[in-house]
């Protein structure tokens, strides 16, 4: 028999999972003090971004003991943050040891002035403010009225001052550091510590920022500035505290009754619908609390919760992960200067046309290795078309389906049952229902699809395998999948609810330009970033990497940041020059 199951504890078996926990006792404490905490690193493009470019940039989650990639939260989420404290953007991000990748593009609603570019998991939130990286992000926005941005707080705008380098570990080099447009450049990464040198490394190219602001932060700075930071979380007992993704994505919700008060031990389905669909059950605690863990990844942001309960109504709400508290957060001053005109007019016309041909240079999302929803079985699967079309399912059931169909049960209800295919010939005998789902989505009643409008189907897959779910066993499990995939947006039972996920951000591969015979040289090419890598696992002693220079000449910046295998950070510098291909 088949489990479908689902993940409800962490490694604190004792502990009762929830999205803030209550510590009960020293006991509790002690076992939650042995994880310890996390710290964010992020790369970026910025820190100076205009409305219409992306900021692209990398992350690196460390535990804050070892100083090594942490293992515990398999989820990171990267913010934008204004003056106000308000989270203007936010992304979550899956973390595949410890590491991920993401950007955002500038939208030409962000007024002129400056940000924080905020990264943490649910874990460092426990640590307030000061446990969350952050970074200054100063956005020009020409496509608005530009205004000074007043120093509320009264901070200075801060200057650039050298970045300190560490090249006798990792370093950076090039061969030609004059090149001409649409030119060929080479970066050698060389590891001259060998085993020490290994680890994960951000490599980016771009144009040298003509309007002075406070530089990013490298790897050295971050290491330096976060060396006194809590090493495991200070609650007490009887504090609240936020449980670690530590099995996957989170997800919690409420069930009450229509007075408001909390239902306890109450059962729980969530149909994560789609063509690789998911199913996960959980039971509300004595707070009328429910949760998961999800691990697998989805394609449809919606989730269908249902309550077995159906004798009384209830209500049910999903649970929205609170904002870490901003208002602590310091912005330096920066006010768009007269002499920049000119500058900020010229870029701006450039992002303007290298976004009319964005069509021609897109990144591509990286598919992931298909989930089989069926767990190895194979399915018998009908194709309604090929066959003469009938009015309801329940017609369809009876004229095409030789091994399924409805069964009377108790108190005048009905259920669909699934032939047995039995392996062994004293398998008992099992009148149990099937698992039914109509493009993902969970179908507990199974009387209330009789009449369900055959002319949407497109196909029936039957699983004659035995299957659990919960504490309920099922005789086969039946998927019903429709033309336009969108039974979930109709769907309407007693005791449901329908809740909109935030979704994890796919990866990508990004677009790499190259010049060749064959090159569409009428393209105009207006890159300011030049080369993008988030993550260079460097095993060997060196690696080259290529990147073509853009039409814009001008001097150059190359990035070099990450983290040994044991921690050392790494941040280093290289400038090179770009002259327009018909001067000498």
């Amino acid at each position: 028999m088949k489990k479908i199951t689902s993940i409800i504890a962490i490694c604190f078996c004792t502990l009762q999972l929830q999205a803030q926990y209550v510590v009960q006792s020293p006991v509790e404490l002690a076992q939650l003090r042995e994880l310890p905490q996390e710290l964010i690193y992020v790369n970026h493009t910025g820190p100076v971004v205009f409305s219409g470019e992306y900021l692209y940039f990398g992350l690196h989650c460390f535990n804050v003991q070892t100083r090594k990639t942490s293992q515990i939260s398999k989820i990171a989420y990267v913010a934008l943050v204004d003056r106000e404290g308000k989270t203007l953007i936010e992304q979550k991000l899956r973390l595949a040891q410890g590491k991920a990748y993401g950007e955002y593009f500038m939208p030409a609603t962000l007024e002129t002035g400056t940000y924080k570019l905020v990264a943490y998991t649910q874990w460092m939130k426990n640590g307030g403010a000061s446990q969350i990286f952050q970074d200054d992000i100063a956005v020009i926005n020409p496509y608005r009225t530009t205004i000074s941005d007043s120093n509320e707080k009264g901070l200075t705008q801060l200057p650039s001052g050298p970045v300190n380098t560490d090249s006798s570990t990792v370093g950076i080099s090039m061969a030609k550091k004059r090149l001409t447009t649409r030119e060929k450049g080479i970066i050698q990464l060389r590891n001259y510590k060998g085993a020490l040198g290994k680890g994960s490394y951000s490599v980016w190219v771009k144009q040298q920022d003509k309007i002075p602001f406070t530089r990013a932060q490298t790897a050295t700075e971050f290491v330096e500035q976060y060396s006194t930071s809590s090493k495991r979380i200070q609650q007490s007992v009887g504090d609240s505290l936020f449980l670690p993704e530590q099995r996957g994505e989170l997800i919690y919700g409420s069930v009450k009754d229509a007075d408001g008060n909390p239902k306890a031990d109450e059962l729980i389905y969530l149909s994560f619908p789609g063509p690789e669909f998911l199913l996960k059950f959980a039971t509300t605690d004595t707070n009328g609390n429910f949760y998961t863990y999800v691990r697998e990844t989805y394609g449809d942001k919606r989730l269908i919760i249902q309550s077995r309960n159906t004798e009384e109504p209830l209500v049910i709400n999903m649970g929205i992960p609170s904002y870490p508290d901003y208002s602590t957060l310091k912005f330096p001053g920066f006010e768009i200067l007269p002499e920049w005109e000119e500058v900020i007019v010229a870029r701006s016309v450039r992002n303007q046309l290298e976004n009319q041909f964005f069509e021609v240079k897109p990144d591509s999302i990286l598919l992931e290795e298909p989930r089989d929803p069926f767990d190895g079985g194979i399915p018998e699967t009908i194709l309604l078309d090929e066959y003469t079309r009938f009015e309801t399912f329940e017609e369809t059931l009876v004229e095409l389906l030789s091994k399924a169909g409805y069964r009377s049960g108790p108190n005048g209800t009905s259920y669909i049952r699934i032939a047995q295919d039995f392996e062994t010939f004293d398998e008992p005998f099992n009148n149990d229902p099937a698992l039914v789902l109509i493009d993902g989505v969970l179908i507990r009643d199974h009387g209330t699809i009789r009449d369900f409008d055959a002319k949407r189907i497109e196909k029936i897959a039957l699983i004659r395998d035995q299957f659990q779910l919960a504490d309920q066993p099922y005789q086969g499990m039946m998927v019903i999948s429709t033309f336009d995939g969108n039974y979930a947006n109709s769907f309407q039972r007693k005791n449901s609810s329908i809740a909109e996920l935030h979704m994890a951000q796919p990866e990508k591969n990004y677009f790499v330009q190259e010049y060749t015979t064959d090159s569409k040289v009428r393209v105009p090419d207006y890159r300011n970033i030049l080369l993008w890598k988030p993550h260079l696992p460097l095993d060997n002693e060196a690696m080259n990497l290529e990147f073509y220079t853009s039409d814009i000449p001008g001097i150059y910046e190359v990035f070099l940041e990450g983290f040994t295998e044991y921690g050392k950070p790494i941040s280093g510098r290289l400038q090179f020059e770009v002259v327009l291909s018909d001067q000498p």
